[in-house]
């Protein structure tokens, strides 16, 4: 990869602690973008001509072409390094625990965060809160099933899929989730925590 790439993001936020995550892993130069979502930065003319999405985290490549989506991101910061790497099975494993990440985990966990951290648990958001419990604890209890076996998410090495998996997993409890009975989960955060290059969440 050559030329210095431009990432915009909002430093609490899981999705973008992966990329940071990955960048200080692999040693990835990069300017960092601020931005407050609460402030709707993201829903300026501005940055929707970049991202008509309007959300973050969003790539800007050293050609000026944008990539946004957290975990396509990663995917493409990490592709040949040995946070992915292996045969075709191999790549395949880590994808689609990552794929887990964003449809069975994300949408519970890390919605559930947002309304705790961001939106400061409203009487309104309540019920929605709690909506998201049992999909959560779902997705928690599949993570510590398979982690009774495996020191990490795929092939037995840490790769990308334990870095999406880890950005909202360990910020859980922010969401009022529960890691007390997840023992597997604890021990697998402490991995995370002890590779070579990790940096915590700006919180």
């Amino acid at each position: 990869m050559t030329g210095k790439i431009e990432v915009y993001g909002d430093s609490i936020s899981g999705n973008c602690y992966k990329i940071q995550l990955v960048c200080a892993q692999l040693g990835i130069e990069h300017v960092w973008h601020e931005l407050d979502l609460m402030q709707g930065a993201t829903r300026s003319d501005e940055f929707r001509a970049m991202n008509p999405n309007g959300k973050v985290p969003l790539l800007k490549l050293a050609d000026g072409r944008f990539l946004p989506e957290s975990n396509a991101i990663i995917y493409y910061l990490a592709d040949g390094s040995e946070l992915f790497t292996g045969d075709r099975y191999a790549r395949a494993n880590i994808l689609s625990w990552m794929f887990f990440e964003q449809y069975s985990h994300e949408p519970y966990i890390a919605t559930a965060r947002f309304i705790v951290r961001y939106l400061g648990k409203p009487p309104a958001e309540l019920a929605n809160l709690e909506s998201k419990r049992p999909g959560g604890y779902k997705a928690l209890k599949v993570m510590n099933n398979h982690l009774a076996k495996n020191d990490f998410f795929a092939n037995d090495s840490y790769s990308i899929a334990d870095i999406a998996l880890y950005a909202y997993t360990h910020v859980a409890e922010e969401g009022e989730f529960d890691l007390g009975k997840y023992a597997n989960i604890r021990a697998w955060l402490k991995r995370v925590e002890a590779q070579p290059g990790y940096i915590p969440m700006q919180t």
